[in-house]
């Protein structure tokens, strides 16, 4: 048999062009080099074919350099968000202990936990997420860090042992205003988690609901970061300030990333 990477290339290739995939030579190459057989690959694009995300198709996702599992029925980390964890890690760069709060795949917590534990010392990580499905596929991706996932919701599936301990609390939290969830690309509105999209009418429910606990939870130094929308970013600060922390933005243009710093207040 010939090797999968030279197997019916420009077969796939059309395929995936004529099913309205723009970037349908990346694609069939990762499908090509994903499959282990013929069937698989046939079974692959015609999925792909059928609007199924490539992610989920191949069984995983490249976040901050690292392969996630992701699985159906599980939020696809989006590329931006690499923009939350550099700032985390910009933000606290000595952090001991990660929560990753609506963590889906566990992708955040997965890239904090390799790039902090990269720099020397071991690395706690909790991770969350109200899902069971979500919580599975967390698990899965975080065992190799020690890290631990729990179902339920928000800081009631955590550790009583974390509240004033945590360096790092990253929430990825849903964003997408009710009114607005019928207007996203079918990829997200077909195959990923109402819960993981739907952030109430304006999109920034589970946001207060993170910042008005998040201060019990910050150990001295420690940093909230929630990603949110443009439009919706200085309303998103205000809720921070009113939750006591110690608020600010950062922007990336290029990732077209917004995400929202808080910090635990300092003593006077």
């Amino acid at each position: 048999m010939p090797p999968l990477s030279t197997l019916s290339t420009a077969s796939v290739v059309t395929a995936l062009r004529a099913a309205g995939c723009v970037f349908a030579e990346d694609e069939a190459e990762l499908i090509l080099t994903t499959a282990r057989t013929r069937d698989e690959v046939a079974a692959m694009v015609d999925r792909r074919v059928a609007g199924l995300p490539l992610e989920l198709v191949l069984g995983w996702a490249e976040f901050a350099g690292l392969r996630v599992t992701v699985e159906p029925g599980v939020f696809v980390p989006r590329r931006r968000t690499e923009f939350l964890v550099a700032e985390a890690l910009a933000a606290v760069p000595g952090a001991r202990v990660v929560v990753d709060l609506c963590c889906g795949s566990g992708a955040v917590g997965a890239a904090l936990a390799a790039a902090l534990s990269g720099g020397g010392g071991e690395v706690e990580l909790h991770a969350a997420d109200i899902d069971p499905v979500a919580v599975r596929c967390a698990r899965r991706n975080l065992v190799s860090y020690g890290g631990r996932a729990y179902e339920g919701d928000l800081y009631a599936a955590l550790p009583v042992e974390l509240r004033g301990r945590v360096g790092i609390l990253a929430a990825n939290v849903p964003y997408v205003p009710s009114g607005e969830v019928g207007l996203l690309p079918a990829e997200a509105r077909d195959h990923e988690p109402l819960v993981a999209l739907d952030g109430g009418t304006d999109g920034l429910d589970v946001l207060r609901r993170v910042a008005a606990g998040a201060v019990e939870w910050l150990a001295p130094g420690g940093c909230l970061l929630i990603e949110t929308s443009e439009r919706q970013m200085s309303s998103a600060l205000d809720i921070f300030l009113s939750a006591g922390l110690v608020a600010r933005t950062a922007v990336s243009e290029e990732m077209y990333a917004h995400v929202v710093i808080g910090g635990r207040p300092v003593p006077v």
